[in-house]
């Protein structure tokens, strides 16, 4: 699918892996909402973004797990660049640590992480299998596939954004409606890296489980394997690639990779 001269959003995209994909979608000819909670890191995007073709962004202040301002985001990126062909729900939240996370982190973690993708593709979906074309960038994590040592909200919440992009790519794919999902291991953010400094045990051992699974990529770097994947009409993304040797041994001997994993949670001091 060409992204030359089409509109693109990108959820969470202030920073991090969601700026990365904005820039690399603008330096590809996309015109991108850059949409974020927080209207200032979202402004900055879309400004630096600006000085890269000018014209190309305009940033977005809004919260992608309310149906209300998702309604209001895809109105401003129409009026601004035209019809929406590209979504990427990308914001995420890694909230709550341990058997001890509170309900709240929960209902956050579900609410972000898994229901801003469903309230998007409900307003996207129709109107792309209508037309007949349609791209639904999933970020979800490779803990989506795997788990999330020290975060159940996350480990949980990203298996299940895993889970509604693969029902997405089942019941649509064949009518016009790209469907991927991007699971890294860890990227250079401040998601990650705010476990480092952290005051809860669980969050620092979820950080270092994360870190020393496998190399720490850089955002940019991710950014480049969206643009690829888009090219092949990939479903499953995986800039770590031994994570789907993980997934592999996990399916095969579910008991041995849970025994492992153990010993690795162990090893990690939890």
């Amino acid at each position: 699918m060409q992204i030359e001269g089409k509109t693109a959003i990108v959820t969470g995209a202030g920073a991090g892996i969601g700026a990365a994909i904005a820039q690399r979608l603008v330096e590809n000819g996309a015109s991108v909402t850059v949409s974020d909670i927080n209207a200032e890191t979202a402004g900055s995007t879309a400004a630096r973004l600006n000085e890269i073709r000018a014209g190309s962004a305009i940033g977005v202040g809004s919260d992608a797990a309310d149906e209300t301002a998702l309604r209001a985001l895809i109105a401003q990126a129409e009026v601004a660049f035209g019809p929406v062909v590209f979504y990427f729900a990308n914001a995420g939240v890694g909230l709550g640590g341990g058997l001890e996370a509170e309900d709240q982190a929960w209902e956050t973690a579900w609410n972000v992480n898994v229901m801003a993708h469903v309230r998007a593709a409900r307003l996207l979906v129709p109107g792309w299998v209508e037309k007949g074309e349609g791209y639904f960038f999933s970020t979800a994590s490779a803990a989506g596939l795997l788990t999330q040592i020290g975060s159940p909200t996350y480990a949980t919440s990203k298996h299940a954004a895993v889970g509604f992009a693969e029902w997405l790519r089942v019941t649509y794919g064949d009518r016009g409606v790209r469907v991927s999902c991007l699971c890294p291991m860890g990227v250079n953010t401040a998601l990650l890296n705010a476990g480092d400094d952290s005051d809860e045990e669980t969050s620092r051992i979820a950080a270092a489980a994360v870190k020393t699974s496998g190399a720490v990529l850089e955002p940019l770097d991710v950014g480049d394997m969206v643009i690829d994947a888009i090219g092949d009409e990939r479903f499953l993304v995986l800039p770590h690639p031994e994570v789907l040797g993980f997934y592999r041994r996990k399916g095969a001997d579910y008991e041995r990779w849970i025994d492992g994993m153990q010993r690795y949670r162990v090893s990690l001091g939890g």
